[in-house]
């Protein structure tokens, strides 16, 4: 069955950086487009980022783009969201996501808290 376990966050000071990491199994991982979504507290859940399965386009819009770099290692079925210059409306759960037959996947997320 599909897993995705996100790993990565932490508490960091306003201009820090995070290197999110998201392990899949469970299916052909290098085939799909995979996401990068975050929640934060009593707002609904955004996309952050997306990479095609071949790595030939990403999608870092919004107020993430130029700070916020989306990567895979399909090797290894590893999906990455390099975070910089963080900013504390950063702050929320982050998950990785994958679009397959019909449903979206989900993984548990990881917290990423911006503060000084």
């Amino acid at each position: 069955q599909v897993q995705l376990v996100e790993s990565g966050g932490g508490l960091v000071q306003p201009g820090g950086s995070l290197r999110l990491s998201c392990a899949a199994s469970g299916f052909g991982f290098r085939h799909y487009v995979m996401s990068w979504y975050r929640q934060a507290p009593g707002k609904e859940r955004e996309l952050v980022a997306a990479i095609g399965s071949g790595n030939p386009w990403k999608n870092n819009g919004g107020d993430v783009k130029g700070r916020f770099s989306i990567s895979r290692d399909n090797d290894k079925n590893l999906l990455y969201l390099q975070m910089n210059s963080l900013k504390p409306e950063d702050s929320g759960v982050y998950y990785c996501s994958v679009f397959q037959e019909s449903r979206r996947y989900w993984g548990q997320g990881t917290q990423v808290t911006v503060s000084s």
